[in-house]
């Protein structure tokens, strides 16, 4: 149990400063005049790294180790942070913000690689909803820190260097046995819409959505002319609706077809967002609530997608073809700050809240045809996980995609059969 705690605590840290980060640009750019298309250009890159750090930390990791892997990457990403207030410039805060994104994947992918390893057979579940449950609760606490201190200076920067060289402590002084990285190979898009279609065009949308709130959130608060509280706990309110109504809609969709669930909750999501343009300017109040109901519905969209996935691939395909999922979400992420940005600079803040009701009034029209066209019984029933897009191996814990336990050893000359 230690283990596990050491690794929690690193990635509480570790989201914390990530978390703070992505806030702290946003405001920090509309202080240094960055337009909103600038901005958006500058958060995609760090999805364009995050994308590209998936490719290359698992080379990286196999070839000097879990600890060395994990202090590389905690250096490289605290020296990234670090260089935002020296050199302040959009051009050196995108390329900043790939960097960030290849180091970060790096960091998560040594953490779930290891949570595996330690996560008893039986308790997998458990221990991916704990890991999914800290990484929201640190997302939303580290809001709050933009509130305490001037964006203005460099201070607050140091503190996210700082939460990100305190994440590797319990990490690096660990003693435990560091796994092997299997490769994690990829079903070919073709064969994962063939399977799947709604989950396929639901992952790339969801993605289009949430990489635009990841991204643009904070720049569209600012917009609005909130202070820095009131950032904060916008930010906040969308990530713990995130993290208390994804468990509700996701029981609700183990007892019929997703794609019902998923034309639901994306309908739902578009309504709030054209509410959103009409509520903004009227009260903040209700702005605050309509995000915290948005967080709730949009944030299940990607983990509906991979339940209704695994639904229908067989088990020697499920981890491949949750790894492609995420390829297309990580598309889409890197897409959509940009799009967004460019819109908001044309049509002012309101079109960030448009551009969720665009996109996800389409996934809900294409989730709704799939179903009319075609009814389909579950091939390989699953339950559905409450998540958030990070790395392959975090699909690992799940019970689906993990590594069957392993049984004794008949072949033991000292083997005895209970019976």
């Amino acid at each position: 149990m230690r283990p596990l705690v050491a690794l929690l605590a690193g990635v509480a840290l570790l989201l914390m400063g990530s978390g703070l980060l992505g806030t702290l640009l946003a405001v920090r750019g509309r202080l240094e005049n960055f337009d909103d298309q600038t901005m958006g250009l500058i958060m995609s890159g760090y999805f364009v790294g995050f994308f590209l750090g998936t490719y290359l930390a698992p080379g990286l990791i196999q070839r000097i180790g879990h600890i060395r892997a994990f202090a590389f990457y905690a250096a490289l990403v605290a020296a990234a942070i670090l260089l935002h207030p020296v050199f302040v410039d959009p051009w050196a805060w995108g390329a900043l913000r790939v960097l960030t994104g290849v180091g970060l994947v790096g960091l998560y992918t040594v953490i779930e690689s290891w949570l595996n390893v330690q996560a008893p057979p039986d308790k997998r579940s458990q221990v991916f909803a704990v890991y999914m449950a800290v990484n929201l609760l640190a997302l939303a606490a580290g809001q709050w820190f933009i509130s305490w201190l001037d964006p203005a200076s460099f201070v607050l920067f140091s503190v996210v260097a700082i939460f990100v060289c305190l994440a590797a402590l319990p990490v690096v002084a660990s003693r435990m046995v560091q796994p092997t990285l299997p490769a994690v190979p990829r079903l070919a898009l073709a064969s994962l819409w063939r399977a799947a279609p709604a989950a396929a065009s639901g992952s790339l949308l969801a993605g289009l959505a949430m990489g635009a709130f990841w991204g643009m959130g904070a720049v569209y608060a600012t917009g609005l002319g909130l202070d820095l509280q009131g950032i904060a706990a916008l930010m906040s309110a969308t990530i713990l609706g995130g993290a208390l109504l994804q468990w509700p809609i996701g029981r609700a969709s183990d007892r019929g077809d997703r794609r019902t669930t998923l034309a639901i909750i994306c309908a739902i999501a578009a309504l709030i967002g054209v509410a959103m343009m009409f509520t903004a300017a009227q009260s903040q109040a209700a702005l605050f609530g309509l995000f915290f109901l948005f967080g709730g519905v949009a944030f299940a969209i990607y983990p509906l997608c991979v339940a209704h996935l695994l639904d229908h691939l067989p088990v020697e395909d499920t981890l491949s073809g949750c790894s492609s999922l995420l390829l297309l979400n990580g598309v889409g992420s890197a897409i959509g700050p940009a799009l967004a940005g460019a819109a908001m600079v044309r049509f002012g803040p309101s079109a960030l809240p448009a551009s969720f009701a665009i996109v996800l009034g389409a996934l809900a029209l294409i989730a709704a045809g799939r179903r009319l066209v075609r009814h389909r019984d579950r091939d390989h029933p699953s339950v559905f996980h409450p998540m958030l897009r990070t790395t392959p191996s975090a699909l690992e814990l799940l019970p689906e995609t993990g590594p069957a336990p392993e049984g004794p050893d008949l072949s033991d000359p000292h083997h005895k059969d209970p019976n």
